[in-house]
């Protein structure tokens, strides 16, 4: 298998459940190495999508392929070539860490060297003789990771497998998925709403919204196809006439009920001094104000109206 060659084809799938709309006409090819991102908010989508690259769901309409396969005609092989994470992972509680990854690696007829060997790469390996139930999110998390690694799969799902996770734990799961890519050029997509996540894992990323595919690319290809420029937010101490901020930026964005504000702006070297100048002409009282390159996130809230997070 060269390094070019399409691992995961999708080719307009949809997937509809009742009234619902879950997936629509999506299609998608995955290069062997390749870590994708599907990033979007709470139903959009994403879970389903995955869901069906996996086997779990069936498509309406369209086609999938993994390694040349469907699971129709393929079922056995595939399964001995995906490790996946769903979004909770429940466990005995009365296992112990090891006790758990020698019954999911007897499943694949498995021997203790390569339990070893996951326990290492997950980082769990002291952590071998504790109970599940004593373990924290972010170790449970690991373990998850852990199981869907035993076999040592050439292609990896992830659906969501750092939520609800403090920042530290999310950085170990990262930096472990980080690892994996270097090392052994797995291939993987990864649904996320969190964009630091997919900005720093992935190579590509796919934002979805009502199960509708509204982009892909890097994060730059993706800014700088559908949204260009930065960001001035700013908030004032007392009401204002948001009138008044107009001819300020390419986009303006006022809460009222907040005093707060973002403009969308060229070149913040240039448009913060004409904002700050009419901050003073108006007599108008700043209570903070940030500038910073656009976000993800921003790019989200101009194609949808609502941010990622929600």
């Amino acid at each position: 298998m060269n390094a070019s060659e399409t691992v995961i084809s999708v080719r307009e799938v949809s997937k509809s459940f009742k009234e619902v709309k879950a997936v629509q006409s999506v299609s998608l090819d995955i290069q062997r190495g390749e870590y994708v991102a599907l990033l979007g908010p709470n139903g959009a989508g994403k879970t389903t999508l995955v869901e069906m690259i996996e086997g779990i769901q069936q498509p309406d309409a369209g086609t999938i392929s993994i390694l040349g396969k469907n699971w129709k005609e393929h079922s056995e092989e595939l399964h001995q070539n995906i490790g996946l994470s769903l979004q909770e992972t429940r466990f005995i509680d009365k296992l112990s860490v090891m006790e758990t990854m020698r019954l999911f690696a007897s499943f694949y007829g498995l021997d203790q060297q390569r339990i070893d060997a996951v326990l290492e790469l997950v980082r769990l390996t002291e952590k071998k003789k504790a109970y599940m139930v004593n373990l924290s999110g972010g170790q449970r998390q690991r373990i998850a990771l852990g199981i869907a690694l035993l076999n040592n799969p050439k292609v990896l799902l992830l659906d969501e497998p750092t939520t609800g996770l403090d920042p530290n734990a999310r950085r170990e799961i990262w930096d472990i998925l980080f690892h994996l890519k270097q090392k052994y050029q797995t291939t993987m997509i990864l649904t996320t709403h969190y964009m630091e996540e997919a900005d720093y894992l992935c190579d590509r990323i796919v934002i979805m919204d009502s199960g509708q595919m509204l982009g892909r690319g890097t994060k730059e290809e993706l800014l700088a196809q559908y949204k260009s420029g930065e960001v001035i937010e700013f908030a004032f101490s007392k009401d204002i006439v948001p009138t008044q901020l107009s001819g300020l930026g390419q986009e303006i964005e006022w809460e009222e009920e907040y005093r707060k504000g973002k403009l969308v702006v060229k070149d913040i070297v240039t448009d913060l001094p004409v904002f700050l100048a009419r901050v003073e002409q108006e007599g108008w009282i700043l209570s903070s104000l940030e500038c910073r390159k656009m976000t993800l996130d921003d790019l989200f809230v101009s194609m949808t109206g609502r941010s990622l997070s929600e």
